[in-house]
């Protein structure tokens, strides 16, 4: 079996009937857009968003507990289109995660990606998430579920996401430590100190984890603990730096068995409304 295939802890839709869903990627990312609200995305839908639900849904780490929710909000099918008030409220990574998890049901091969936007704001590398699914002649197609909504004005197809406007967290790595890009435009737009190299270098963390079948929260960490450009040490650039210019699947596996990347058992999760607090991850 392809290895992206397979479902995760983490994407693991448990009893849902996949009977009623479409089979086509693209159709899978329209049923993704209209089940969850980016808790973001209030204003832009016209919905003021519960203050509980805007700290709570979000942090989901399962496809379960996405599932859970959606059906006490609504118990109806997944292609039914929701009113804002029906929808999960979640991030980027909510999107891709339940859109990869979807079509790994229905028989594509797909992974979530971490890294940079540059369609948010001019000259800014956005903190985000999307999905990638393997093509029938081997290839890989990005595929951003959460900009598929009318308010969002772009300039390339979201079911075709150019390489260039999402780009994953190792190229801008790379970039940043080639000096094409300065890392202190890339980072988390709305909070100002979630910026900069030490920032791309959790991204790539967070990357390398959803390539090996640990599709994090964007706020979890592990590791030696770095939260800023200050605690990078030399070591640190060297192992991202190999990360980056890995070559294979093969050398990346090698890499994610180094125990500062691999993602333990217990995880401390930075999360924004509730504080820094250890966590037990679930095992497949």
């Amino acid at each position: 079996m392809d290895f992206y295939l397979k479902q995760t802890a983490y994407s693991d839709p448990g009893s849902l009937d996949i009977g009623g869903l479409p089979r086509d990627p693209g159709e899978l990312a329209g049923v993704v857009r209209d089940l969850i609200i980016h808790r973001g995305e209030g204003e832009r839908l016209g919905h003021t968003i519960p203050e509980q639900r805007l700290h709570e849904d979000a942090e989901s780490r399962y496809v379960t507990e996405m599932l859970r929710i959606l059906r006490e909000l609504r118990d109806a099918p997944l292609t039914e289109p929701r009113a804002p008030e029906e929808r999960f409220v979640g991030t980027c990574r909510d999107f891709s995660l339940l859109h990869c998890s979807l079509l790994r049901a229905t028989g594509t091969p797909a992974r979530i990606r971490c890294g940079f936007g540059t369609y948010f704001l001019d000259g800014w590398y956005e903190d985000h998430w999307v999905t990638e699914y393997r093509l029938p002649d081997g290839s890989w197609r990005l595929v951003d579920p959460q900009v598929l909504h009318p308010s969002y004005t772009l300039d390339f197809d979201p079911l075709d996401v150019p390489r260039d406007r999402f780009v994953v967290a190792w190229d801008v790595w790379r970039a940043c430590r080639a000096g094409r890009v300065d890392p202190l435009r890339c980072g988390f737009s709305p909070i100002d100190r979630l910026k900069g190299l030490w920032f791309v270098r959790a991204n790539v963390g967070h990357d390398l984890a959803a390539l090996h079948g640990v599709e994090v929260l964007p706020w979890d960490g592990w590791g030696p603990e770095i939260l800023d450009d200050a605690s990078l040490t030399d070591d640190d650039l060297v192992l991202i730096d190999a990360v980056a210019a890995a070559g294979s699947e093969d050398e990346l596996r090698r890499l994610y068995g180094d125990p500062r990347l691999t993602v333990p058992d217990v995880i401390t999760s930075y999360t924004t409304y509730r504080g820094v607090r250890q966590v037990t991850l679930r095992r497949g």
